[in-house]
């Protein structure tokens, strides 16, 4: 997981061109979605997080968000 507000802005172009970051999250709320997610596009920058796999991002604790990862959300709905 790398904090939005801890990567330089040419560092974070990098990696995501490069695909290594393939998710956001908000790491107040423990919600990841995808980087075009428009809930995540309007988040503080303080609180984005990105992560390099949906594996990442649960074994942190984080949820699929319920606009832009519908199907994951309704898995995760109906086991807790």
């Amino acid at each position: 997981m790398i904090r939005h507000i801890q990567i330089t802005q040419a560092k974070l172009k990098s990696l995501l061109q490069s695909r290594e970051l393939t998710l956001a999250g908000n790491l107040l709320l423990k919600i990841y979605g995808t980087l075009s997610c428009t809930s995540g596009k309007r988040m503080k920058k303080g609180n984005r997080v990105f992560f390099k796999n949906e594996t990442e991002a649960i074994q942190l604790g984080f949820r699929p968000c319920g606009h832009c990862l519908r199907e994951g959300y309704r898995q995760w709905k109906l086991r807790s």
